[in-house]
């Protein structure tokens, strides 16, 4: 079987390319520009682009397939030869699911929690040593490689994203992978440049539960009232499991689980990562993990990159950063570490970065995002709203969306200032960002208060 990636350099893209060359597939592709770590590991593989651009010749009848990333446009040149010769074109969701259509297949659905539940599956089966192919939606600890697709296992665990599949196909992701076990997480509003409305971005998990096989499983949390919704509407027709954050102590190596008689040490902390990990449970007892055998394994689980991941720790101070963007994501991980290191003064800080965060209609669902934090700092770029081609904001439009109590920047030198006047001893610092503040180094950060100490 051979086949060919248009936009092979993509962060999801380039992991299934690596994925199917390594399952014995020939792999080739093309992009327009490919960064880094996507360059070193294609060419590590052996399939990177011998040059940079977009090629019509490379589309040859003898293609089983072409896989179409998002960066691609529509009249992609390559793309337009595919359609001209007949050739099957994939999104990249699409392919996973024609990769996996003979395997029961594990989707973790939700607007928030989807990487780390997917993570604690993951790491759960590898301490258990079973085989099991995925997709997973970060770089993770131990890993080469975010997709594995074999012959051999029998089960795939996918992280269903709901955002689109390519720039032909406008459904989302998680609608085309057909779990026979589902799990919704939580729903709060995102990606509001293609789900207009909140009614609009519910529809879509809705669309998801309905897509789940006959005599399959839903696993949803009956905490989030929208998705408490869905799960008793589908409890009629299929095996619908709810779940709930458990009973727990905080100690000062992470948090103290006790279940069924039994201790269990973890080395993660917070309500909402201990909602994940039951939830994740659940999912587990429905390809065969005992309760047991899955919270003794997860006992070694530190957390899924870049989600409350630890950058420095030194005496009184620990600095953390995460992925955290969205309402809920600040709300959920601000409280974690406020709950954590609670005679500690937490700072957070956090980045509006994505194209939902920085439209002045969304901000007021910011409200009181960060109100754990004992202070709490927010960044934006003007020139980053310029560039996404949105209406300005001002610093008083983010201080009232987010119902104040914040201070509001837009200069990186001015965060960096603010983090380096704090007397940083018993106390903790919290970056979370989809991007990195415009060019900060956490882990020079980290270091540079570490050593000041």
């Amino acid at each position: 079987m051979k086949v060919h990636f248009i936009a092979i350099g993509g962060s999801a893209m380039h992991n299934l390319a690596i994925a199917l060359s390594r399952k014995g597939m020939e792999v080739t592709g093309s992009d327009d520009e490919i960064f880094e770590p996507s360059r070193t590991r294609l060419e590590r593989e052996g399939i990177l682009p011998a040059a940079i651009g977009w090629y019509p010749e490379k589309i040859t009848k003898d293609l089983g397939a072409v896989i179409l990333g998002m960066h691609a446009r529509e009249d992609n040149p390559e793309l337009l030869r595919a359609k001209e010769l007949g050739i099957p074109v994939y999104s990249y969701p699409e392919y996973l699911y024609e990769q996996s259509k003979d395997k029961t297949r594990v989707v973790i659905g939700g607007s928030h929690g989807k990487t780390t539940i997917t993570s604690m599956l993951l790491h759960v089966v590898q301490e258990l040593g079973l085989n099991v192919d995925y997709m997973v939606g970060a770089q993770l600890e131990g890993y080469d490689c975010m997709v594995k697709i074999t012959n051999e296992a029998k089960v795939m665990i996918l992280e269903g994203d709901e955002y689109l599949s390519s720039p032909i196909d406008r459904r989302p992701k998680f609608h085309l992978y057909k779990p026979n076990v589902a799990m919704i997480s939580g729903i709060a509003w995102d990606h509001i440049n293609v789900f207009p409305t909140f009614e609009n971005y519910v529809e879509q998990f809705d669309i998801f539960c309905g897509l789940i096989e006959p005599g399959g499983s839903l696993i949803y949390n009956e905490e989030d009232p929208e998705v408490k919704t869905l799960g008793e509407k589908y409890s009629k027709t299929i095996n619908a499991i709810p779940y709930a954050t458990p009973t727990y102590s905080v100690n000062e190596m992470g948090t103290l689980l006790e279940r069924e008689g039994k201790h269990y040490q973890l080395k993660i902390f917070g309500g909402h990562n201990l909602q994940n990990l039951i939830g994740a449970m659940k999912v587990a007892g429905e390809i065969g993990i005992s309760n047991v055998d899955f919270l003794t394994a997860i006992q070694s689980f530190t957390g899924a990159g870049k989600r409350l991941q630890k950058v420095a720790e030194k005496n009184s101070f620990v600095m953390f950063k995460d992925f955290a963007h969205s309402p809920s994501k600040l709300k959920a991980t601000t409280k974690a570490v406020k709950e954590q290191f609670s005679e500690r003064t937490v700072i957070a800080c956090m980045e509006l970065h994505t194209f939902s965060s920085l439209k002045k209609e969304f901000l007021p669902q910011y409200k009181d995002a960060m109100k754990a934090a004992d202070e709490a700092v927010v960044y934006y770029s003007p020139e980053v709203v310029a560039h996404k081609k949105l209406e300005p904001i001002s610093v008083e439009m983010v201080f009232e969306g987010f119902g104040g109590n914040v201070r509001v920047m837009n200069n990186t030198q001015e965060v960096l200032d603010y983090i380096r006047s704090k007397n940083w001893q018993n106390a903790a610092l919290l970056m979370m960002s989809s991007g990195n503040f415009d060019g900060v180094n956490y882990e020079e950060l980290g270091e540079e208060i570490a050593f000041s100490l």
